[in-house]
């Protein structure tokens, strides 16, 4: 099915005022005295969609065979791995350092707002640890 749109055209003059000054109007009470344009309609067809290119490989471009980038791939899962398992010892670590504190009570912190100042801290350290664990295993099941 074929949709055609109406062609848009209006009619257009051309006025030149007695300082020589260009004006174009389109109302034609105000073109006493112009000369008329005689103008092509206006192209309203839609505009065709290319479809994209394939892309190429470059000759320079470097690659690898599936065998070398699967030894890549399991060498890389390796390194995260333990990454991920020093990440949780840290965790651990940290965790249990929060702990620790908690049950710390100074004799300088009257208020439970300065036992809160002395945990910030330790509370930090253990969210680090947690957000790089997540990280890691989302680095972990990426990988192909």
């Amino acid at each position: 099915m074929m949709i055609v749109a109406p062609l848009a055209s209006a009619e257009m003059w051309k006025c030149i005022d007695q300082d020589g000054n260009t004006r174009y109007t389109n109302v034609k009470a105000d073109a006493k005295g112009c000369k008329a344009l005689n103008l092509e309609p206006i192209n309203t067809a839609p505009a065709t969609v290319v479809p994209p290119r394939p892309q190429q490989k470059s000759a320079n471009f470097p690659s690898v065979d599936n065998g070398t980038q699967k030894q890549r791939d399991a060498g890389r899962r390796k390194i995260l791995e333990q990454e991920l398992a020093l990440e949780q010892q840290h965790l651990e670590t940290a965790k249990q350092h929060l702990t620790e504190q908690r049950e710390v009570r100074l004799g300088s912190e009257k208020n439970y707002v300065r036992v809160e100042e002395r945990l910030k801290p330790y509370q930090d350290r253990v969210k680090l640890h947690e957000n790089n664990i997540e990280s890691l295993r989302k680095e972990i099941t990426n990988i192909r």
